[in-house]
Order: structure tokens, then sequence, then C-alpha cells
């Protein structure tokens, strides 16, 4: 399956007038219908809606489309109706002169000083009532599957370059990784012995000294449990199976999103104990390398659904 990006963008509008496709959208007059669909990550599936009124009823409709495809992210869908009349100015029927005039004398009796009702205001209202006339419904399901179609379709291309980058910097961790593994026993052994050279300084023994049996056993002991304290091998190991993982699952695709964004966290937390534990200057510098990758590979995990 492929990998999701959450983030997206996608707009489309009904067909122009006088095509065939058009010809259910004459009931409504010369009205173009465009729908927009927008999306950012977020970490539940968050759905709103921005239409007119007359648009308002198909909201559940539009709420059951977008949740089938769409599991994560901030989506917003947006839905206006345009007038595209190139025919010049309609003359209002008699029956809404008739309305309109049965309206105003019925808000001026109750609020008399209220303007009159001008030539624009008329001509402005009757645009919108042959606009909203008929039924939506199909018009507005057909485009907004569309664009639908249209907002998965570029959040499975962000999400292809993001599975690239993931790649890319898992190749880097990698990299990493087997830089550190060979240093991991010389380190041990160096700081053990550096541990017993000190140990000795601090007893007074001159050099070709001997210390007593007991005390020498006790300073293999704390020397061996101090290598151990330092030795980072289970970290790179445990990296190493995190890899793993998130190559494992950016392949099957999906939802993934979540369980990568708890793998980026196991990694940043193996690569903070590989830094504590550093005792040598090029362990550190490989630390450091691994936290900035896995910080990069943070922010664009967020964006995966």
């Amino acid at each position: 399956m492929p990998v999701y990006s959450m983030t997206g963008y996608a707009s489309g509008q009904n067909a122009p007038a006088g095509s065939h496709a058009d010809t259910e959208s004459r009931a409504h007059g010369a009205g173009r219908l465009g729908v927009e669909i927008r999306s950012v990550n977020s970490r539940f599936l968050d759905l709103s809606f921005k239409m007119p009124e007359e648009l308002r009823q198909h909201e559940p409709a539009l709420r059951e489309l977008l949740t089938g495809p769409l599991k994560r992210g901030k989506v917003e869908l947006r839905a206006s109706i345009e007038s595209t009349s190139t025919a010049g100015i309609g003359e209002p029927s008699a029956k809404l002169l008739q309305r309109l005039n049965g309206v105003q004398d019925s808000i001026k009796s109750w609020l008399p000083g209220a303007r009159d009702l001008s030539v624009a205001d008329v001509l402005r209202l009757a645009a919108g009532d042959t606009l909203t006339k008929g039924d939506w419904g199909p018009e507005l399901t057909e485009v907004a599957e569309k664009t639908l179609k249209a907002l998965l379709s570029a959040r499975e291309r962000e999400g292809a370059r993001l599975a690239r980058m993931l790649q890319d910097h898992l190749a880097q961790l990698r990299k990493l990784v087997e830089q550190a593994l060979p240093l991991v026993p010389q380190l041990v052994e160096q700081q053990r012995t550096r541990f017993l050279e000190r140990w000795q300084e601090a007893m007074g023994l001159a050099a070709g000294g001997t210390p007593p049996e007991a005390a020498q056993d006790r300073a293999m002991t704390e020397a061996t449990a101090f290598a151990i304290r330092i030795d980072v091998a289970e970290e790179l190991t445990r990296l190493g199976s995190h890899l793993d993982e998130i190559e494992r699952l950016v392949k099957k695709g999906g939802e993934i999103g979540k369980r990568l964004d708890f793998l980026i966290q196991e990694l940043h937390r193996e690569a903070n104990t590989l830094g504590s534990k550093s005792a040598t200057l090029e362990l550190t510098r490989i630390g450091v390398d691994m936290k900035v990758l896995i910080e990069q590979m943070r922010e664009q995990v967020q964006n995966i659904e």
C-alpha cells in the first residue's frame, strides 16, 4: 500500500454551462458549484465544513464520504455556489416581486424606519433565488468525489516523497551504527584499563607494586562494573532493531503514522542514552549526528497518515 501524507489540497467545479454533464445544473439556473478540500496533520481525523446554507443539509453525506478513505488529519471542505449567467440582467417574475413586496410590508410594519428595497436589492435577491432552486445534492456529491480523489492523489505523491526521505535517513543511521559498533569493545577495554590505573594511583602504589589480593579483586569488580555502564552495544542493537521495523512499515504503507511516531521516540531515547554513555569524542559525534537525523525524521513522520 502507498504511504499517505496528511497534507494536501484539491479543488473542483461542476461542468461548464452548456455541456452535457451540466444538464442537471440547469435546474439551479446559471450557477457554478465549487468544492475545495485541504488537509494538514493532526493526531486524529478532524473534519470541518464551510458552505452556504442551501448546501448545509448535505453535510452528513459529505462527512460520510470523507471518513471512508481519510483516517487522520485536520480536513476542511469548502463549497460555494457562484452565478455564471452571461445573458445580462434577468427580469424578476411577477410572483417573486409580489412576494418581496409582501415581505417588505411585513418588515416595515414592525420596523417603520427600515428603508425600502432598491432595484439593486431586488435584482440581487432574484439572482440568489434562481441559484438556490432545486436540489444540489447529486451534483455536490459528484464534485466532492472528484475533488476527494484529487486530494488522495496529492497526499499519495507527498507520502511517496516522505517515504523516500525516511529511507534515505534510515540508510544514514545504519552507517552511523556500523561506525559505532567497532568502537565498543575498544572503548570498554580502554576505560577498564584507565580505571585500574587511576585506582592504583589512588592507592599510592609504586610502579611494579602489587596490591593486596582482596583490594585487587575489588578494583577488578569496580572496573568491570564501570565498563558495563559505558557499554553501548545494547543501545546499538536496539537502534538497529527499530530501524528494521521502520523500514518494514514504510515498505508496507497504509496507516503507519502513529506507529512510526512511537518508533521515532524510541530511536531518540536510544540515541540519548548513547550520548550519555559516550566516553570518546568519536562516539559523541556519532550520537549527535544520529539525533540530528532522528529529529528530521520526527518532523516528517508527523505528516504521515
